[in-house]
This record gives C-alpha cells, structure tokens and sequence, in this order.
C-alpha cells in the first residue's frame, strides 16, 4: 500500500472551529460596529472641515480621565477575556466581579468628565464637536450600561456548579463578546476626540 493510498484510507482528523457565542449575537455586533464606523466618518470630516474649532474644542476635553478610562477598559477585557477561560475549564471565574467594577469606575470618571466640561461652559449646543462628543460618548455610556449587565450575568454564571451547561457557555461567551466590542469602541473614539489633532 503506497503512502497516498494510506492517507486516503486514515484522513488526518479536522479541528473544529468554535465561534464564541451565538452567531446571532455576531451579526447584531457587525451591525453596531458598522453603525459606529459611520460615526467615526462623521467625527473625521467635521475635523477635516473645522480643524481649528476642533483644536480648540479638544482642548476643553480631561485627556489624562479618557486615558484612565481607557486603562480601565482594557484592564476589564482582560479580567472578562481570564474569567471565560475559567469559566471554560470549571473553575471559579474570581477575575469577573474585578471587571465589573472597572466597568462602574469607567461610568463614574465619564461622569466627573461630564460634569467638569459642562462647568467650564460646554454643552451639546456649544458646537459641532461637543455635539459630536457628547451624544457619541453618550450612545458609548449606553452601550457600557448594557455591558455592565453582561458582567453581571456572567458572574451570576460563575456561580453555577462547576460544568456549565453548553447553552450557559454559549450566553458567557456571547456576554464576553458584547464586552469586548465595548472596548473596542472606546478604543477608537478615544483618539479621534482626545488625541487626533
């Protein structure tokens, strides 16, 4: 028997591909993702058509609070991305209730930011760019709220027996998913408003 014959007879076994979550979940992300990037297009050509009202206007912002927020988030995905593993493998997932309150640090530095900017004198109808900042970093802050209920859920998860079933890991996985897209996106509008001059 010659050795193409031999692999012919035994084909090598396939690895399964796993997608995280529903795929559902996947398509509901890409079209948030893709509703975001109009945004971001947005964001770009009112600095391409008024850099100078955008210079200034940035100047009004707190960089050194969006850095920490920033920090916090990725600090959080990381928590949530160690906590499925566990969850994966059976263990207690200890790292989650950690991301959790990253998360709640994240709304409470946006709203000091808020509050700090509207003090000095800036609110939606100021200009273009603090339109653009507030509802954008607002429609974030909604996105944050709901991803602060996924942790929730997935500690809640991380409290079930040992095995979850796999219905319960596909809702952790997808809540780990919808996590990251939140950072994600905070990872794009925290250069566009804070750092792009």
């Amino acid at each position: 028997m010659t050795a193409t014959a031999a692999r012919t007879e035994h084909p090598a076994p396939q690895r399964h591909r796993h997608i995280p979550g529903e795929a559902g979940l996947w398509v509901f992300l890409l079209g948030d993702m893709i509703m975001f990037s109009v945004f971001f297009g947005f964001i770009a050509v009112l600095h391409g058509r008024h850099p100078r009202m955008f210079r200034a206007s940035q100047q009004a912002l707190h960089p050194d609070l969006g850095l920490l927020n920033t920090l916090l988030l990725l600090i959080a995905s990381a928590l949530v991305a160690r906590g499925l593993r566990q969850l994966r493998s059976g263990r207690p997932a200890r790292t989650l209730p950690w991301a959790l309150l990253c998360a709640l640090g994240f709304a409470a530095v946006k709203g000091v930011e808020y509050a700090l900017v509207i003090h000095d004198g800036h609110t939606p109808s100021s200009n273009d760019f603090f339109m653009y900042y507030f509802v954008f970093t607002g429609i974030h802050l909604a996105h944050l709220a709901i991803g602060i209920g996924a942790l929730a859920f997935l500690i809640v998860l991380s409290r079930r027996p040992p095995a979850l079933s796999r219905g319960h890991l596909l809702a952790a996985e997808g809540a780990a998913a919808y996590w990251h897209m939140v950072d994600l996106l905070w990872l794009v509008l925290f250069p566009l408003f804070y750092l792009v001059a």
